[in-house]
């Protein structure tokens, strides 16, 4: 284990959404989003994901929304560079810390180039990275409050700016990826760095690749978070039973196009999901990736199947090889971030507890 705390993070999102079912609601439905935010809140989450789309309710005011009806619980709030100015976002961000006194991060998206050209963006991935390198940089600059600076340079320029507002605290800086530019600026940059849920092996293969660049850069290895969605039920065979009901239903109701807008996904972390599906169905303890064949691995998707038992142990080895932040999300959002924070992050923090390096509350 590392020295930080293992922390629990969710997503949230304005409306009930799964794969494995017909979405229903309106857009923006605030009864459902207030019981989210709550269930995180009162389940001992410590952040929730806040995603972002190009077509969703913008991810910023969502942010704020949660924040201000949350009492500890904190918000990752996703985010792509190249949208908005860096400067802008600098105060926007630090603005948001202080009215939440402290409970923001930010998560660093590349996107995709479909997705990125909605909003008026034709750079390419890795020149999306080297812009986010940059743009994570004029970040820790504006906040770091050392008085008006000049900037240019390769995607952004400009003169005698200074924000008078700060961050409550220190925003950590995430970044996710699966490629070697993701692996880079995340080793060089982040303070946290995101993983889909592999196997332990793989897993431990692209953190040792993440920390290579830290070291690269005589930065200190950023912590790790890994994805998964868990698939619980009292018992393993009741687990898997459900696993399979909503495998049908990601089946009946899910469009198998992948975040690129085509029949095959370009991003690197979505090919190698479908790789390790190709191999195997199964993967050590409880890692199921049937779900992430169905859904074409469009975002996080491998699950992890099981008693609240054997998802807490599976959780635990990936703690053991270095992740110290777990996100699970199921695929019945409200109901499961209900019953994971009530039989799951208890039994995960009961076992850090009696190892001797965590608080179990």
């Amino acid at each position: 284990m590392g020295t930080h705390p293992v922390e629990f993070v969710g997503m949230i999102g304005a409306s009930y959404y799964s794969e494995a079912a017909l979405p229903t609601g309106p857009l923006v439905d605030h009864p459902y989003l207030e019981d989210f935010a709550r269930a995180y809140d009162d389940g001992g989450f410590d952040w929730t994901l806040v995603p972002y789309s190009s077509g969703a309710p913008e991810s910023t005011q969502l942010a704020a929304w949660v924040l201000a009806r949350t009492e500890r619980l904190k918000v990752m709030l996703a985010h792509r560079p190249g949208v908005v100015h860096p400067v802008n976002a600098a105060r926007t961000f630090a603005t948001l810390d202080q009215l939440s006194h402290g409970r923001l991060g930010i998560h660093f998206l590349a996107g995709s180039d479909a997705e990125q050209q909605r909003e008026g963006d034709y750079l390419d991935k890795d020149t999306r990275y080297a812009r986010a390198a940059e743009y994570i940089r004029i970040l820790r600059r504006v906040w770091s409050g050392a008085g008006p600076f000049d900037h240019e340079g390769e995607f952004y320029r400009f003169t005698g700016f200074e924000s008078r507002v700060r961050p409550a605290g220190a925003i950590l800086l995430s970044v996710g990826g699966s490629s070697d530019a993701a692996h880079r600026l995340g080793g060089a940059e982040a303070d946290i760095f995101g993983l889909w849920g592999e196997p332990l092996a793989d897993t431990a293969e692209q953190i040792a690749a993440v920390n290579r660049y830290a070291d690269d850069a005589g930065r200190p290895h950023p912590r790790i978070w890994v994805s998964f969605r868990p698939i619980i039920a009292p018992t393993d065979a009741l687990a898997w039973e459900r696993a399979e009901e909503i495998l049908g239903g990601i089946e009946r109701h899910h469009v198998r196009v992948s975040t690129t807008g085509g029949p095959s996904p370009q991003n690197v972390g979505s090919q190698r999901l479908l790789s390790i599906a190709a191999r195997g169905e199964r993967h050590d303890r409880a890692l199921w990736t049937a779900t992430a064949a169905a859904t074409n691995a469009a975002g996080a998707s491998t699950a992890l199947v099981g008693s609240p038992e054997t998802v807490a142990a599976a959780l635990l080895d990936y703690v053991d090889i270095g992740c110290d932040v777990l996100s699970i999300r199921g695929y019945d959002p409200l109901r499961d971030a209900r019953d994971l924070g009530r039989e799951v992050l208890p039994l995960v923090r009961g076992e850090l507890a009696c190892r001797g390096g965590e608080d179990p509350a």
